[in-house]
């Protein structure tokens, strides 16, 4: 009886009133768009991040902006922080950290060496640098790694 009435009452209540319960119930989180890209040798472009604690080496991505579409967040971030553009993004995998409360989306990208010119520096990053698959930086954390090794060998185990 009580749900049928609280159901009742929920599908009578105004769309902002629904909304507004949606948004006190459910969780929230912040989306990422992150790229594992390989030039045409093979090699990882990786960045060395200004703002990211600890482990500083790291895969290029960054915010969605309010409306933006995933791909499209990866393609700006590339441009702002090295006036790069890919050639090629396909969804690779998706997963949800709980600290912080995330969704990261990762994309397999292509890009040319070449693109990545003297402008590779900017405000975040103050590096970039293409890595053999097999001489990554000892700096470079495991997620990291985990991510690169899922995105590239196509793996479909569960994620960390």
């Amino acid at each position: 009886m009580k749900r049928r009435l609280f159901g009742w009452l929920w599908r009578s209540a105004p769309k902002g009133v629904r909304r507004w319960g949606v948004w006190l119930a459910e969780p929230r989180f912040t989306v990422t768009a992150g790229a594992v890209i390989e030039d045409e040798g093979g090699r990882v472009l990786l960045f060395h991040h200004v703002f990211r604690k600890g482990v500083r080496w790291g895969i290029p991505g960054g915010f969605l902006a309010k409306g933006e579409q995933p791909e499209e967040a990866l393609r700006r971030e590339l441009r702002e922080e090295v006036g790069a553009e890919v050639e090629r993004a396909e969804f690779a995998f998706a997963r949800t950290l709980a600290r912080p409360h995330q969704v990261e989306i990762i994309f397999r990208c292509r890009m040319r060496a070449a693109s990545i010119t003297a402008r590779s520096e900017s405000f975040e990053v103050d590096k970039a640098k293409w890595f053999e698959r097999d001489a990554l930086p000892t700096e470079l954390g495991p997620d990291q790694r985990r991510i690169i090794e899922r995105a590239l060998d196509g793996s479909a185990h569960a994620p960390d």
